[in-house]
């Protein structure tokens, strides 16, 4: 079973009931049964977005720590493949988590993404595969 890619504004808007897309992302996230991976700079950038929530913070990291948010690689290991990525998207003026998020893709083969961000219909996986974002922006 692929694994679902795990954006940091899906993350927002299950743990803030006040998000436009709360309703949506908590049923597309609850509702799968697919391992959710994501990275450190998702995570960190979730905590920092909702450091005013109380008790926000600390649910970004029991879902780290009880492996709802599942980690699975090291920047230290990917950090030439990310630089890389970070280059050739200069232009979109990238973050470092929407790389590391495409850098994911192409390791589990998998273009499905959790996110909020349209920037990820100009982002390609792999050798230029388009990914499908799950969370209906409208």
């Amino acid at each position: 079973m692929k694994p679902l890619l795990l954006d940091t504004g899906v993350i927002v808007a299950i743990l803030d009931a006040r998000e436009r897309y709360h309703y949506d992302a908590t049923e597309l996230v609850t509702g799968s049964d697919r391992p959710l991976i994501t990275c450190e700079a998702v995570i960190s950038e979730s905590c920092y977005l909702l450091r005013k929530l109380p008790g926000a913070t600390e649910a970004v990291l029991e879902n780290v720590a009880s492996g709802i948010f599942q980690i699975p690689f090291q920047l230290s290991t990917a950090a030439g493949e990310i630089r890389r990525l970070l280059n050739k998207y200069r232009d979109r003026q990238i973050d470092l988590a929407d790389a590391c998020l495409i850098h994911l893709a192409t390791i589990f083969e998998t273009g499905e993404i959790l996110t909020l961000d349209r920037d990820f219909e100009i982002y390609r996986w792999g050798r230029n595969n388009p990914f499908h974002m799950l969370v209906p922006l409208h």
